[in-house]
């Protein structure tokens, strides 16, 4: 995929650069912009997210784990797996865990940690395995981060074998209208400064909560996931809506 250059989308900034290097992702999500952006933030990457989610993310990953329902000899692709933190439980109940990411700042971090593990550089868009392959594929905060997150869809529903699933887990609206008032504030607000706090790029975590913001809510990636040819298409909010928790279903 040829990333194209030019200004952020919905009037957002460009990249920042530091030393030459991009250090923060416009909302259009130009792969080299976002790629180069995550390298960025690999070392530290997964004690940040610990932080600004005050701790949810561990909670999060236990559902989606439940969600994927991964067994022994299955095949799970774990996509957007960073570095791999996400891919671990998969691997503990014997399933074969593919993590796939397109940072290969990421995979670095993730080969050092859990070398055993077999990652795969690659673009959600243009995915590097054949078709009807595995059991299940999951994602879990990466496809706000795609270009054409429907291409992405489509590219999950391609290497999935008949009868397999797609667990996507996103952030998205909180349903509670006051709450979901005081999470936008702590997004555009808080999230920053504790970002430079503990992170080594602060800036990718404006991107991270403008992308956020941006992102459709819990029906309108559902609509998004059906019109990809997923079956059986659900959803389920975690913390009031923070988070919300698709599934999908390939029909054989």
């Amino acid at each position: 995929m040829t990333p194209r250059r030019g200004p952020g989308a919905r009037g957002t900034p460009g990249p920042c650069c530091h030393n030459g290097r991009v250090t923060r992702a416009s909302l259009d999500k130009q792969p080299h912009e976002v790629a180069s952006m995550f390298d960025d933030v690999a070392d530290r990457y997964d004690l940040t997210n610990d932080v600004l989610s005050l701790g949810q993310a561990r909670l999060w990953r236990k559902e989606v784990a439940k969600a994927v329902d991964a067994r022994p000899a299955q095949k799970v692709l774990d996509l957007a797996a960073g570095t791999a933190t996400s891919s671990l439980p998969f691997a503990r109940t014997g399933a074969y865990v593919v993590p796939c990411d397109f940072s290969l700042g990421m995979l670095q971090v993730g080969k050092q940690r859990h070398g055993w593990l077999p990652f795969t550089a690659g673009d959600a868009t243009r995915l590097p395995f054949r078709d009807d392959v595995f059991d299940a594929v999951t994602i879990s905060f990466g496809l706000r981060n795609v270009h054409d997150h429907d291409a992405a869809l489509r590219e999950m529903y391609r290497v999935t074998r008949p009868g397999g699933r797609v667990v996507i887990c996103e952030f998205s609206q909180p349903t509670w209208a006051p709450f979901r008032t005081v999470y936008t504030e702590y997004l555009m607000r808080a999230l920053p400064p504790v970002a430079r706090a503990v992170s080594s790029n602060p800036d990718a975590y404006v991107y991270l909560a403008e992308s956020i913001r941006a992102w459709p809510d819990q029906a309108g990636l559902a609509g998004r996931l059906s019109g990809a040819g997923w079956s059986k298409v659900a959803w389920r909010n975690l913390s009031g809506g923070i988070v919300a928790m698709h599934r999908g279903f390939k029909e054989s």
